[in-house]
């Protein structure tokens, strides 16, 4: 009932009016990516997540249509000790930090700079969740500018044929970054700024132009994950694990927060962007919650439910048992040996180590400071056999040969004990020498290999000499203050996570510690290092301990590192890669 206009138009009467298609001016699509400012913000903290943690660094770059339009930087003093490991893995120390400004100073000029502009960060939640903590903290309204996550966009952009990973450090190398991420907030800031660019090229490609467009492109949820939302449903909004299962309840994923309501929806929203994840979720068919006492609980119980049900989208802590140990054996003539279990047979153990390269590095370090005997065989006194080709290298002095007594042959292995539980400085002393002088001789590709040859035995060492000395507590009792004000109480023995409790704001602790006390699991210590807990467990135990305001209330033991142990060369772990070997260009 209308007449065809020409060029193909059709006109209605007004009692058959068809809705007119529109498009969009501009301004509705939102402003182009060209035009929008993006400052591109990266952390340094003290540790993982606030109020127990604070920040040591803030690094920005404002940028617009590919142009930097200025910098911010500064370092921040937390108010509280830098961990030795965050200083190892920064290169921020105390000193550093001493006399910077506290975050209460610097948080005014950061949103100062920051006012109106799309915020980007390399797994933002980390980041942007310090700064909301920082102006809740302080008394700050957070802007609440929108927020890109690279990481994020990077999942949907790249597959895993073009890169291993999503790593700053990865997307930065596959990007052709000018900068190299360094574990500094500037540094990783600006090789930020050439991932986005990047990622944009790449998004191009999907006819994303505007803002508008690339958020929803990069928050955009499966259909599968919609459907699967009542998954979260009842879950309690308190600290603890979770397990994904399938309809034949097998165990799917497991994993550990705060609060494992919220943390549980993230998986049914457009932050979760991991294929496997979204693969387990289409299997999923149930959420099974263990709620803890404590956050520590919480990721000591996901370490041993991993390792129970090894859950096939776990990809860490599944094979615990699969790490290798390098073994100092109890022969009259012993050797070193790489064995994946620690016997009741009084041997010194160091590892555990991911593979056996890193445990033969380890060994050849040994052997580089010490003549330990290298060969296999099981030698007697008094039943000399022909020496091998060590022997007239002067690498080994042939007690298979009877070139050397038992009695001279326990000195060298007392030196490889000592430096692997104790005294180190030999052992270093002696590969140092030898690095300076292949160094010296221009040999620079050897003198690499032995200082990397060092660094993992001294990593090794220093990561043993930590858990030993806790796991050779009886029992150790400790509070740590609780972010609502309460006390986090852990009952720890022979570094085994065996009791745990929440004392309330305001309530006296002596009945809680009493009762966890009293519940706490029965622990008997078996052999080697760790006697009755992973190492990865006791180094979750170590690393709350390590936590400012935390309390001791009770050591049964001795609860102490070697004075000249492997962690004091922690210094030079953090130098010994800092200048590489080169010629010199006098």
């Amino acid at each position: 009932m209308g007449t065809r206009l020409e060029g193909g138009q059709r006109m209605t009467t007004a009692h058959h009016r068809v809705p007119r298609a529109v498009q969009g001016t501009f301004d509705e699509l939102g402003p182009p990516l060209h035009e929008v400012t993006f400052v591109v913000v990266d952390l340094e903290t003290t540790g993982n997540s606030p109020p127990g943690a604070g920040i040591t660094e803030i690094g920005a770059v404002k940028v617009r249509g590919g142009q930097v339009l200025g910098e911010f930087h500064t370092l921040v003093d937390p108010g509280t000790p830098i961990p030795p490991f965050i200083t190892v893995l920064t290169g921020i120390t105390d000193q550093m930090v001493a006399g910077a400004p506290g975050i209460a100073d610097v948080l005014p000029r950061f949103l100062e700079f920051a006012g109106g502009s799309v915020l980007v960060a390399h797994n933002a939640p980390f980041d942007v969740g310090f700064l909301k903590h920082a102006c809740a903290q302080h008394g700050y309204a957070w802007p609440g500018s929108p927020v890109l996550d690279t990481v994020q966009l990077a999942r949907k952009l790249l597959t895993r044929d073009e890169v291993p990973n999503y790593k700053l450090a990865t997307l930065a190398r596959y990007f052709r970054s000018a900068s190299v991420p360094a574990h500094r907030a500037l540094a990783d800031a600006r090789a930020t700024v050439d991932v986005l660019h990047g990622l944009f090229e790449r998004v191009a490609g999907f006819g994303v132009q505007t803002l508008d467009e690339l958020i929803e492109f990069s928050a955009a949820v499966s259909s599968e994950q919609r459907r699967k939302r009542y998954l979260a449903d009842g879950l309690p909004q308190a600290p603890g694990v979770y397990l994904f299962t399938d309809e034949r309840g097998e165990v799917l994923y497991v994993g550990k927060s705060s609060n494992l309501r919220n943390r549980v929806r993230q998986y049914f929203t457009g932050s979760e962007n991991r294929p496997r994840i979204r693969e387990m979720i289409a299997l999923a068919e149930r959420v099974v919650p263990i709620v803890c006492a404590t956050p520590l609980e919480a990721e000591v119980r996901e370490l041993r439910l991993i390792a129970e049900h090894k859950p096939r989208y776990n990809r860490r802590s599944r094979f615990p048992e699969r790490a290798l140990w390098v073994k100092l054996t109890v022969e009259p003539f012993p050797r070193l040996s790489i064995v994946r279990r620690v016997a009741t047979d009084g041997a010194t153990y160091l590892g555990p180590f991911p593979g056996r390269r890193l445990a033969e590095q380890a060994i050849h370090a040994v052997h580089e400071a010490f003549p330990l005997r290298q060969c296999t065989l099981r030698l007697r006194p008094g039943r000399p056999v022909s020496p091998c080709a060590l022997a007239g290298m002067g690498r080994c002095n042939a007690p298979c040969a009877g070139q050397e007594s038992p009695q001279e042959y326990a000195r060298h292995v007392a030196a490889v004990r000592e430096a692997m539980t104790g005294d180190i400085r030999p052992l270093v002393e002696r590969l140092l020498g030898r690095i300076e002088r292949l160094s010296a001789a221009q040999r620079y590709e050897e003198a690499a290999t032995h200082r990397d040859r060092l660094a993992v035995f001294v990593r090794a060492a220093a990561r043993m000499q930590r858990v030993a000395a806790l796991s050779g507590c009886r029992q150790l009792v400790a509070a740590a203050p609780a972010f609502d004000g309460g006390w986090e109480i852990a009952v720890v023995r022979y570094g085994r996570l065996a009791g745990a409790t929440r004392v309330p704001p305001g309530a006296a602790p002596g009945p809680y510690l009493d009762a966890v006390l009293a519940t706490a699991e029965t622990v008997l210590p078996g052999p080697g290092p760790t006697p009755a807990a992973s190492v990865e467990e006791t180094e979750c135990v170590l690393r709350w301990l390590e936590q400012p305001g935390v309390r001791l209330i009770e050591v049964d033991g001795t609860w102490c590192s070697p004075v000249h142990g492997a962690g004091s060369r922690w210094e030079w772990l953090r130098n010994a890669y800092a200048t590489p070997f080169q010629p010199s260009r006098d």
